[in-house]
């Protein structure tokens, strides 16, 4: 059975499909992964044409990034920037430290991936992935906002 939506509900989704403002949150690794998220939100690629802005505070943004392994030091701290993000907020994993630990995965104060701690909805692969790689992981995420998943 579908239920349809009132014209304000599809006017947020809309919204929120159309300009999805980011948190990038970094737990640590190489670094690798970060300069290609930063490469991403340069004039070069332009994402702002699909609305994505760079926020400094998880309650101004919609969608955290996380870059690096989840290490015990970062646990809490990940959990707690979760916490302050008001819902909707979506989580995207980018590079293979934040998709499964990657090569610190054995460390001793590696606890894994970021689905360890926070549920994560999208997950961009690679060492590192490349900042085509994170726009189409993104605009994958905004059409999944725009369907209401």
């Amino acid at each position: 059975m579908r239920l349809e939506l009132s014209v304000s509900e599809r006017i947020v989704r809309w919204a929120r499909a159309k300009s999805p403002w980011i948190l990038h949150l970094n737990t640590g690794g190489c670094n690798g992964c970060d300069i290609e998220l930063v490469a991403a939100l340069t004039p070069r690629y332009d994402v702002e044409r699909f609305g994505i802005l760079l926020r400094g505070s998880p309650r101004h943004a919609d969608v955290i990034v996380v870059t690096g392994p989840i290490t015990v030091q970062m646990k809490e701290r990940v959990r707690r920037i979760y916490d302050q993000t008001p819902e909707p907020k979506f989580v995207v994993a980018v590079g293979q430290c934040a998709c499964s630990g990657g090569v610190f995965r054995n460390c001793y104060s590696v606890i894994g991936g970021v689905d360890k701690v926070i549920p994560v909805d999208l997950y961009i692969p690679g060492c590192p992935p490349k900042p085509e790689a994170i726009i189409y992981g993104i605009a994958q995420l905004v059409d999944k906002i725009a369907r209401g998943e």
